[in-house]
C-alpha cells in the first residue's frame, strides 16, 4: 500500500545541521502558536478554544517537521530488520545533509558491502562445488572401472588417480581464499610447458567422464610450447570442453585447436563443438556467473542436427574468463559456420616467466 505523499515530505533536508533543524522546529512551533493566538484574540474567540486550536496547530507543525527529521532513522531500523532476515537489498533515502543524513549514507555503504560479501560467499560455495565436481567425477569413474574390472589397477591408472587427487588439493587451497580470488590477486605459478602433451592429458580426463563425443586435438606447430600457469589453463580448457560436450549431439565432434599467432607471439586456443551455437545477442552474457544455456532450436551443422541442453551451474565459462584474465588474456565467442567456437588468446607479454 503506497504511503501518503505528506508522509514523504522532508522540508528540512537542505539544512546541514541537526541543531539548526531543531531550532527551526522550535521557531516554527512558536510562530504558529503565536499566529493562532493573535487570530483568536482578534476574532474574540473564548480563550479555551483559542488555546486548544493553538496547541493542535503547533503540534501538527511539530509532528510534520519531526517526521521528516526522523524518517531516515525509521528507514534504517526497517532495513536493519530486513538484513537480520538475510535481505541486504534495502537502502535508506539519504537526501538529508545533516548528521542523520551522513549516518544514512554510511548505512547504505555498509549495506552495499554486506550485500557484496554475502554474494561473494554464495558464489564461493558455487565455485567450489563446480570446480570440485570434475576431478571427483573423473576419480570416481576411474575407480569404478578398476573395481568392475574394466581397467587394471596398474601404475598408469593409479598415477591418473593420484593426479586427480593432487588437483583436488590444489583446487581446495585456491578456492577457499575468497578475498584473493575476488580481488584477482591469485598468484600465477608460471612455467614453460609443451602444449600438445598438456592438452592430450586434459582430453584424457574428459574422456574418462564418459562423454558421448569424439575429441580432436590439433596443435600447430607440434612442438609448440607455452609459458603460463598450467593449473589455471587446465581450469580454462576443462570448463570449455565440459561446455562443448554438454551442447554437442551424441557422437558429435569436439575440436581443440592450439597455435601461435605469427608476429604477435600470442597463444591461441579454440574449442569448437557441433551444437546449436550461441545467439549473437547472448555471446557476451554467457561469461557472466549463473548464466546457463537455455532451451533453443538446434542450428544445422555439418553432419547432422544439433542439440542444446540446459543444466550446469552457469559458472564454467565465468571461471574460464577469470582464469584467462589472470594471464592478461581475452576469451570470446568467435564467429563459426556451425556450432560454437570459443577462442582464448594469451598475449605474449603475459606469458613471460616472472
Amino acid at each position: 500500500m503506497p504511503r501518503p505523499d505528506w508522509l514523504n515530505l522532508r522540508p528540512l533536508d537542505p539544512l546541514r545541521s541537526i541543531k539548526i533543524k531543531l531550532g527551526v522546529l522550535v521557531v516554527a512551533s512558536v510562530f504558529v502558536s503565536t499566529l493562532f493566538f493573535i487570530l483568536g484574540l482578534r476574532a474574540e474567540v473564548q480563550f479555551r478554544y483559542t488555546f486548544v486550536a493553538t496547541s493542535l496547530a503547533s503540534l501538527a507543525v511539530t509532528l510534520l517537521l519531526a517526521h521528516g527529521m526522523t524518517s531516515p532513522l525509521r528507514e534504517m531500523t526497517a532495513a536493519a530488520r530486513a538484513m537480520a532476515r538475510g535481505d541486504y537489498s534495502r537502502r535508506v533515502r539519504d537526501t538529508s545533509r545533516d548528521e542523520v543524513g551522513q549516518l544514512a549514507s554510511a548505512f547504505n555503504r555498509m549495506a552495499s558491502d554486506l550485500e557484496q560479501v554475502d554474494r561473494h560467499r554464495r558464489e564461493l560455495v558455487a565455485n567450489v562445488s563446480h570446480e570440485l565436481r570434475t576431478p571427483i567425477a573423473g576419480l570416481r569413474a576411474l575407480l569404478e572401472n578398476m573395481v568392475d574390472g574394466v581397467q587394471e589397477p596398474d601404475k598408469e591408472h593409479l598415477a591418473q588417480a593420484l593426479t586427480q587427487t593432487e588437483r583436488l588439493g590444489r583446487l581446495v587451497a585456491d578456492l577457499l581464499d575468497l578475498s584473493r580470488i575476488d580481488a584477482g590477486v591469485v598468484p600465477l605459478r608460471v612455467r614453460e610447458f609443451a602444449v600438445r602433451p598438456f592438452l592430450e592429458a586434459v582430453l584424457r580426463e574428459a574422456e574418462a567422464l564418459g562423454h558421448d563425443v569424439v575429441f580432436v586435438v590439433d596443435v600447430e606447430p607440434a612442438s609448440l610450447t607455452a609459458v603460463a600457469d598450467p593449473e589455471r589453463l587446465h581450469q580454462v580448457v576443462t570448463n570449455l570442453l565440459a561446455n562443448a560436450c554438454r551442447h554437442s549431439p551424441p557422437g558429435g565432434r569436439v575440436s581443440l585447436h592450439a597455435h601461435q599467432d605469427e608476429g604477435a607471439g600470442s597463444l591461441r586456443l579454440e574449442v569448437q563443438d557441433q551444437g546449436p551455437g550461441i545467439p549473437r545477442e547472448e555471446r557476451t552474457r554467457v561469461f557472466e556467473r549463473f548464466i546457463r544455456g537455455g532451451e533453443g532450436a538446434a542450428v544445422p551443422y555439418q553432419g547432422g542436427g544439433g542439440r542444446r541442453e540446459g543444466g550446469g551451474t552457469g559458472l564454467g565459462l565465468a571461471i574460464a574468463r577469470w582464469a584467462v584474465s589472470l594471464h592478461g588474456g581475452d576469451i570470446v565467442v568467435a564467429e563459426s559456420l556451425y556450432g560454437c567456437r570459443i577462442r582464448v588468446v594469451l598475449p605474449a607479454a603475459s606469458r613471460e616467466p616472472s
